[in-house]
């Protein structure tokens, strides 16, 4: 019996608590995930780490050995020199000297993965002012980005989303479910073919030390708004019509993010998603809920007797002229 009473109180206190308990869940499986991907990042490329650190160490000594008239540490100074200039994206290469960094279309493109949080860091201010603006353009601009982006994605979505399901439901009689599931797959297929396997295709054309791999992964890191900047497009060597290309990328960007985010809210009004979501959002308690449903009648209410006392001020303003006509009406009937 007691048991039974502790068993029942058990699930009572469970199911009072289940938005905690699953809540609780969610933060314990995203760090599980967060320690996971350390594990596989660090088992892989650890290895490549070290392979590389060797070789660099090979490679100085044997420079070393075939320029004795310089010293390791006058050669330090210089590398230390030559990685700070390539951190701000200035590079001492023979091949690289042609390439700006901050001509219109080369700023126009930094511009772009400032607004869209993307941020490549292949290219950085090197002034304070320069420093200082891109602090405020930030400010304004990315706000203005996410205002700009929730307006074209909130109009996109009614035609390419909302109505072509509601279509289907209502012309064919489908479950509205079962459409929305399948219209998210087809729109999915249809963005990673036009905005993830053709693009990393052609960049695999155009880029001559890129493979398809490396071109899909530059298009998932841009699109994403990860943007690692270990592959940027429009910086190699004597590249054709850079300023052209450069500005196709950033209207590629641009175009991508948006499809991007049109499939993500297409997913996101999924019937079973949004079950799935409300399992780790705090319930409102219908305390809440009344109060705010007795607010709406109130100002619904007010709103009527505003419109009401409204109405009523506006036939009083029309009476006078209603009254000085009528004298002269009876007037000329009498004559007459």
């Amino acid at each position: 019996m007691l048991q039974s009473l502790a068993g029942s109180s058990c699930v009572r206190l469970v199911e009072q608590h289940r938005s905690a308990w699953c809540f609780a869940l969610l933060v314990l499986g995203y760090l599980l995930y967060l320690v996971f991907g350390a594990v596989v990042f660090s088992s892989v490329e650890l290895p490549y780490e070290d392979l590389l650190r060797q070789e660099l160490g090979k490679l100085k000594q044997r420079f070393l050995e075939e320029h004795a008239c310089l010293s390791e540490q006058q050669l330090e100074q210089f590398l230390v020199r030559v990685l700070e200039a390539s951190n701000y994206g200035v590079s001492v290469l023979s091949n690289a000297s042609g390439n700006w960094n901050w001509d219109f279309t080369s700023s126009l493109f930094f511009a772009s993965t400032v607004l869209s949080t993307t941020g490549y860091g292949h290219t950085v201010p090197l002034s304070d002012g320069g420093k200082a603006f891109c602090i405020i353009y930030s400010v304004i601009g990315i706000p203005f980005t996410l205002l700009f982006l929730t307006a074209v994605v909130q109009r996109i979505i009614v035609y390419v989303t909302r109505r072509p399901v509601l279509y289907f439901h209502i012309r064919w009689g489908f479950s509205k479910q079962v459409v929305a599931i399948i219209h998210a797959m087809v729109l999915g297929f249809i963005t990673v073919s036009c905005f993830f396997l053709i693009p990393a295709a052609i960049f695999s054309v155009l880029e001559d030390d890129w493979n398809f791999l490396e071109s899909f992964y530059f298009c998932f890191i841009s699109l994403s708004t990860i943007g690692l900047g270990d592959y940027v497009p429009g910086e190699g060597y004597n590249q054709k019509f850079r300023e052209l290309y450069k500005i196709g990328i950033t209207c590629y960007l641009l175009m991508g993010l948006i499809a991007m985010l049109v499939v993500l809210e297409t997913f996101c009004e999924l019937h079973e998603l949004k079950k799935f979501r409300k399992l780790f959002y705090v319930k409102k308690d219908k305390e809440e809920d009344q109060v705010h449903i007795m607010e709406h009648d109130q100002l619904s209410f007010s709103s009527i007797s505003d419109q009401a006392a409204s109405m009523k001020d506006d036939q009083k303003a029309n009476e006078p002229f209603v009254n000085s006509q009528s004298p002269t009406s009876n007037d000329s009937s009498l004559n007459n």
